[in-house]
């Protein structure tokens, strides 16, 4: 099986990195996440027990690494099609952030992350993708901060951090409120 060749900085220009290569030897890459959002609520998914890293953690609704010439659009697109059967969701780009986090098995994602929302009215219809999705459930975002909280070894360094660092850049007024 071919590696996925994801966008890493080698020095002060990006380079395509294995995927694989990059979580080991910690390199800065990009990645894309998003968050759908319904009034309150956010989706979030539970990671597939099969995933090479942080199986069984709950995370946003989903993320990944764009390959190598992919917008990052494009790519959020396409992965929320690929994890969660979603598409044609209306999606708003919120802003660029950097975090470093030890996910585990001596592996670091050193992400440079686009952020996308979507604000839904009804709940999408969605097909999950076993290999990469176990559940998702839908949480109102102060409880998500509250679980995050009191238990947050039950869900994804990212998440963490984003919740506790970008809240108010990813969920506005959410956020404030």
């Amino acid at each position: 099986m071919t590696e996925t060749l994801i966008p890493a900085w080698r020095g002060d220009r990006l380079e395509p990195v294995e995927k694989l290569e990059a979580h080991l030897r910690g390199l800065k890459h990009k990645a894309i996440s998003v968050f759908v959002l319904r009034g309150d609520d956010v989706l979030v998914q539970q990671r597939a027990m099969g995933k090479y890293h942080t199986p069984g953690l709950w995370a946003n609704t989903c993320c990944t690494h764009p390959n190598w010439g992919e917008a990052s659009l494009d790519c959020a697109e396409r992965r929320l099609n690929e994890e969660l059967g979603l598409t044609g969701l209306a999606l708003d780009y919120r802003d660029r952030v950097e975090y470093r986090a030890n996910v585990g098995g001596g592996l670091i994602e050193h992400e440079v992350v686009d952020i996308f929302v979507s604000n839904v009215d009804q709940t999408p219809e969605m097909t999950l993708n076993p290999d990469e999705v176990m559940a998702t459930r839908w949480v109102r975002f102060g409880d998500l901060v509250k679980e995050v909280e009191n238990e947050s070894t039950r869900f994804t360094p990212w998440l963490r951090i984003y919740l506790d660092t970008y809240a108010p850049q990813i969920f506005g007024a959410l956020a404030r409120s």
